[in-house]
């Protein structure tokens, strides 16, 4: 943990802040129940759900931050896991140059976000709607909007990165989510580009949800080095869901989430939400 400390450059911090402003408090619990149709308690939670709200309103931990900078993590996962697990950067920056000097194919994202990235595979065509998209990402506050403190820390900036996928194709997204170092499940996310779906494993690879229809794809050949890999970055905290990618056989890291969904995505059958939350709570939950 002394290498995530020097990392975070900070004091890490536990929960014990002053508390947050009531409008804060409110505007959770109000999105909480317009989206799972049932009240949330601060004070007693059960649910995995209700445990990423609780850690919105009063989790300050300066490490999260870090970690879910997607710049800055990888310092971290090249330390812990080796440098062959991460994704090289090819570039960062606030402002797009106007012509890429970049091999094609190559990813543009944001650095302190969630869901804006763009894929560019075989020409540059839309190279200046790229530019309009990464303005637009440069001027939002990417976590306010839901009260997610963590995202309003990181470096507003555009990350590009080279394109992992195989033949063109968006990779499948294997999100383990980990409790207090032990990860527990596995979320498969399936073509995230154009016909986004996703189902939950437990780490034998078994399935436990009913959200899809899809037959269950084969495990990745690199399972157990994925929970492995997750089980190391995720010493320490009592919940994070750690992401990987399989690419010609090998596990490639992704990213670091400490509020997935922003705890307002459904499971089903909604007898996870509560499994999960034991997890999370066994594991020291706040």
């Amino acid at each position: 943990m002394n290498t995530l400390a020097a990392l975070a450059g900070a004091e890490v911090y536990g929960i014990g802040l002053s508390p947050p402003a009531r409008p804060a408090k409110l505007r959770i619990a109000l999105c909480y129940l317009a989206r799972h149709q049932r009240l949330i308690s601060f004070e007693n939670p059960k649910t995995f759900t209700e445990l990423v709200q609780r850690r919105k309103l009063l989790g300050r931990d300066q490490r999260m931050a870090v970690l879910a900078d997607k710049v800055a993590v990888k310092a971290f996962v090249a330390t812990t896991l080796g440098p062959e697990w991460v994704t090289p950067t090819l570039w960062h920056g606030t402002d797009l140059p106007e012509t890429p000097d970049w091999p094609l194919p190559f990813v543009v994202k944001s650095r302190h976000g969630c869901n804006q990235n763009v894929f560019l595979r075989d020409n540059l065509a839309n190279w200046p709607k790229v530019r309009h998209f990464a303005r637009r990402w440069m001027k939002q506050s990417y976590g306010k909007l839901l009260n997610e403190w963590l995202y309003t820390q990181i470096p507003r900036e555009i990350l590009v990165e080279p394109f992992i996928g195989e033949r063109d194709t968006v990779p499948i997204d294997y999100k383990i989510y980990t409790f207090g170092g032990c990860a527990t499940h596995v979320q498969v996310h399936l073509d995230r580009e154009n016909d986004h779906r996703w189902m939950l494993f437990d780490r034998n690879w078994q399935r436990v949800s009913k959200a899809t229809d899809d037959p269950d794809p084969a495990p990745p050949q690199s399972l157990a080095k994925m929970l492995d890999a997750a089980e190391e970055l995720g010493n320490g905290f009592d919940f994070v869901r750690c992401d990987f990618y399989e690419i010609s056989g090998k596990p490639l890291f992704g990213e670091m989430t400490f509020y997935p969904g922003s705890g307002l995505d459904k499971f089903h059958p909604i007898s996870l939400d509560t499994l999960l939350g034991k997890h999370w709570l066994a594991a020291g939950g706040t």
